[in-house]
């Protein structure tokens, strides 16, 4: 196991990591901006070094400031958690470069499975099931009109390079076909300094279930249960659980073979996802695979007992998957996690820097609270708006959202708005009580 690895990444993230090595006596280097200067996760590492002024392409997304941080400090190794550059194949391959263990998949796995169209037709060589799509790229209007002709209306738009619902584009008419196509390739440009789209056919009325994978250096391929990220604004997920209540075991087993095969197509090692469609007829399809740990990563830990934190950090360091011998794994109750944001969701969720003038997190059996905040902290306007995670578990998906209303409810954050009264609604619907969730859920559901 490493002495000492350093955290490329901030708040409720980085903390995360940090209690995870200590655990393992591991020691931890923070990296921060002048923003950060005094947040938890600075404070809690054993070491910390200022690496940059608040805006991230200044301090967090700097490879060069972090590499020297790492070097400077005696760090072996590199986490990069998520975001920023967790998913940088440039960045993974300079650490190696440095003589840096890089704390994920390798960097050529990372760009295969970043360029979704070279993802897809990998996914498709191993069998794995995939929505009808174009081959590759598609460069021009004609192109993409040719192949929404040959496998009807609608198609979804998407940067090959993108994520997060950048340069992602859904047609249902013919006529808007090419002013979307020319906005897609235009953001996809923008976010992702790649402006290559490709098309698929967009499936209606879908469920958002995703298997969290494990790989080591040892042969061992795990598959830890799936999650159920359903729940989702502009593409951006808002609560998870697992396992999903849509599937049965069958389908469950299926997914798991097909999550196996991804992973073997691609020598997958450490932790990563695979995301699935799944229709209203219980056929699912590859959507892409995220070569990193996961913000709700703690519900699939809750359902399988599994610390994945520490397992990354053991393959990383070549030693196995320490859960390997527990595969194939079967849920273990259920698992709820709610985003709390500093979103108002009555302005469409309008982000809300502030101070937090009240924080006091519920508690109780099968009560987990991430968060990297306390009361004085300051949110702020240069990073994502994430308060804290709230996971509950229960030995029943009914026990686990009583559970949930009751820690909401405790749950008091003065200063900012959150999204705590959102959830609260979202626990009150038929539909979710149902677990006849999909990806269109605020939209028919929560109405205003």
């Amino acid at each position: 196991m490493f002495e000492k690895i350093l955290i490329a990444n901030r708040g409720e993230v980085a903390l995360r990591v940090m209690r995870a090595a200590r655990e393992l006596g591991v020691k931890t280097v923070a990296v921060y901006s002048t923003e950060d200067a005094d947040t938890l996760p600075v404070r809690y590492a054993d070491e910390s070094v200022c690496i940059g002024p608040a805006p991230a392409n200044q301090s967090y997304l700097v490879m060069s400031s972090i590499i020297a941080a790492a070097k400077n400090t005696g760090a072996q190794a590199i986490h990069p958690g998520y975001g920023f550059l967790a998913e940088n194949a440039d960045f993974a391959r300079l650490c190696v470069e440095h003589d840096l263990v890089w704390i994920g998949p390798s960097a050529e796995c990372i760009e295969q499975m970043g360029d979704k169209a070279r993802a897809r037709e990998t996914m498709m060589g191993c069998g794995v099931p995939c929505v009808p799509g174009s081959d590759g790229a598609v460069e021009t209007v004609e192109e993409a009109a040719a192949f929404a002709n040959r496998v009807g209306y609608p198609v979804l738009i998407k940067a090959s390079a993108g994520g997060g619902g950048k340069g992602m584009r859904e047609v249902h008419d013919p006529a808007d076909l090419e002013s979307q196509f020319k906005a897609a390739k235009m953001e996809a440009g923008a976010a992702f300094g790649n402006d290559e789209v490709y098309i698929e056919k967009l499936v209606l009325r879908p469920r958002h279930v995703e298997v969290q994978v494990i790989g080591d250096d040892h042969g061992n391929r795990v598959v830890l249960c799936e999650r159920d990220c359903s729940i989702q604004r502009r593409h951006q997920k808002l609560l998870e659980e697992a396992p999903s209540p849509a599937l049965d075991e069958e389908t469950r087993r299926a997914m798991s073979v097909a999550a196996t095969k991804a992973m073997r197509a691609v020598d997958y090692r450490n932790a990563g996802t695979i995301e699935f469609l799944l229709d209203t007829d219980g056929r699912f399809y590859f959507m892409e695979m995220n070569t990193r740990v996961q913000v709700e990563h703690p519900v699939t830990e809750m359902i399988t007992g599994t610390d994945i934190i520490k397992e990354q950090l053991r393959v990383a360091a070549g030693e196995p998957v320490s859960c390997a011998s527990r595969s194939p794994f079967s849920p273990n109750g259920h698992a709820i996690e709610f985003r709390i944001n500093a979103e108002d969701p009555d302005a469409d969720f309008r982000p809300c820097p502030g101070t937090i003038t009240r924080f006091r997190p519920p508690a109780g059996p099968g009560v987990r609270v991430e968060t990297y905040l306390e009361e004085g902290a300051r949110i702020s306007p240069y990073y994502d708006s994430l308060v804290a995670k709230l996971i509950v578990w229960g030995s029943t998906r009914d026990e686990a959202i009583a559970r949930g209303k009751r820690a909401l409810q405790e749950f008091q954050i003065e200063g900012v708005a959150t999204t705590i009264p959102f959830h609260q609604k979202v626990l009150e619907t038929v539909a979710f009580n149902k677990g006849n969730v999909y990806t269109d859920f605020i939209e028919t559901q929560m109405g205003e």
